[in-house]
Parts: C-alpha cells; structure tokens; sequence
C-alpha cells in the first residue's frame, strides 16, 4: 500500500488559521478588577452563619473533612418556660471561626447542619493580603448572612 504524503506547511496553516479566528472574535473571559461578576442567586461563595439558630452542637465541625471549623461553647442556665418549672440549660456559642486557607468549600457542615445555622452566600469577595487573616471569625460569619437569598418558595401540588 502506498502511504499518502501531505504537503508540507500544512499543519502550520492550520494552526495559524486557528489562532487567527480566535483573535477576532470577543474573549469569554472578564477583565475581574475592573468589571465584576454577577454571580447566580444560589453560588456557593462563602459560609454564612446564623449564630440564634447554632445550638453548638459541633456536627459541622465534627464532619469536616478538612476541620477549618473551631467552634467554642458554654452552658448557660435559663429561667423556667413556666412558672413552677425546673430551670434548663441552654447551649451559648462564644466561638465560631472558619478558616477559608484549609476549606475546601465542600458544603458538607451546611448540609449536615440540622438547625439551618449555616447557610451558602453568594459574596465571593474575601480574599485577605495574608494567609493568617482567612480565620473569619463569628461576626464576620454573622455578617454575611445578610448576603444569603431567601430560599425559593415550595411548590403547590
């Protein structure tokens, strides 16, 4: 069989063609300072936390595969729901910081979160000018959580 010789140059014809549509036609991309991103209602940018809802149960900590979660607490003791009832003891958050440098953004702690405590922001603008300072601590967390969209409204059957 006779094998079929090309002429040679042209591949790089080919090539130079290519790179010569693509130089005409407008970039995908943004220039990000200058112009910014609209991001999608639900993107997943940064965890926000609602510190009334948070129970300091540590479940979200506990799953984390990557533990950026720290999370302190204390036992407080509450007056009686009513009167002649016994005093209870309520759980008070007094630490709750999530290190950005070691998440991985996973969103295991918000799914496995069963007192809807945290919630997924759309703010993607956090970065710091030292790693030092991606521990956010729980005002910054709490901060956030006015960023979070109301969730969509359930369905009518």
């Amino acid at each position: 069989m006779a094998m079929r010789m090309k002429a040679p140059g042209i591949g790089l014809a080919k090539g130079m063609w290519v790179t010569l549509v693509n130089l005409l036609k407008k970039p995908v991309t943004i220039n990000y300072p200058k112009e910014k991103e609209i991001p999608v209602p639900r993107a997943r940018g940064v965890i926000a936390l609602d510190t009334d809802a948070c129970t300091v149960c540590m479940l979200c900590a506990r799953e984390c595969p990557d533990w950026c979660i720290y999370i302190e607490g204390h036992k407080e003791m509450q007056p009686p729901a009513k009167p002649g009832g016994r005093p209870r003891s309520r759980a008070t958050l007094d630490r709750f910081d999530i290190d950005y440098a070691l998440c991985m953004y996973c969103g295991i702690c918000v799914e496995v979160c069963p007192f809807d405590a945290l919630f997924w922001s759309p703010s993607y603008e956090y970065s710091e000018g030292s790693i030092a300072d991606m521990l956010h601590p729980k005002e910054r967390l709490t901060d956030w959580l006015k960023t979070v969209p109301k969730p969509p409204a359930l369905e009518k059957n």
